[in-house]
């Protein structure tokens, strides 16, 4: 079993007074986009971390046997204790697990079907995409990465690890740098 950790325990500080993944982009919110991308692909179980307005971001979320939800209580801290809330909930049997930001609307499912084979083919830590020399999210890990996410803080996040273990991860072209664009701003969602 591979899992993803979806990261929606943000304030949406840059977006003055609306939360981003309420709001509506090309006609449904912004992290169903992420979340129809996820139920399409192999990916077993969406742990869905929330924080800030939990219950609107829940109230908007469609319905699906994959999603499991988590509060993460310190979100402020930064991105780092969202991610360490998702992965008190991975399971022993995953081989591994993905994070995912619910803010990047462009990601396919296949984007998320090769990061997922990666790991279940390949013998690297991390797995990643990459369009010419740009790295991006999604992230997958092998789970024996778990170990090495204790020690992050802040608002560090899976690009660190990929930083951090260069030497054992698998790149994954893709054609396009669009899926690598996240939303933060009101001119995102025109």
């Amino acid at each position: 079993m591979i899992s993803a950790i979806v990261l929606a325990a943000g304030q949406s500080r840059r977006l003055k007074g609306e939360n981003k993944l309420v709001k509506k982009f090309k006609t449904k919110p912004l992290i169903n986009h992420v979340l129809n991308s996820l139920y399409k692909s192999k990916i077993n179980k969406n742990i869905i971390v929330l924080g800030y307005q939990k219950e609107k971001i829940k109230k908007v979320i469609k319905k699906n046997k994959k999603n499991l939800f988590v509060t993460n209580k310190n979100f402020k801290k930064g991105i780092s204790t969202s991610i360490k809330t998702g992965l008190r909930k991975i399971s022993k049997k995953d081989e591994g697990f993905l994070i995912v930001q619910s803010d990047m609307p462009f990601i396919k499912t296949s984007d998320i079907n090769k990061i997922y084979n990666s790991i279940k083919k390949s013998k690297s830590l991390v797995h990643v995409l990459k369009y010419k020399n740009k790295v991006g999210n999604p992230i997958g890990f092998k789970i024996s990465v778990i170990k090495k996410f204790k020690k992050i803080k802040g608002d560090v996040g899976a690009k660190y690890m990929v930083k951090k273990l260069n030497k054992n991860t698998s790149f994954i072209k893709v054609s396009s740098n669009r899926i690598f664009k996240d939303f933060d701003l009101k001119r995102d969602f025109n």
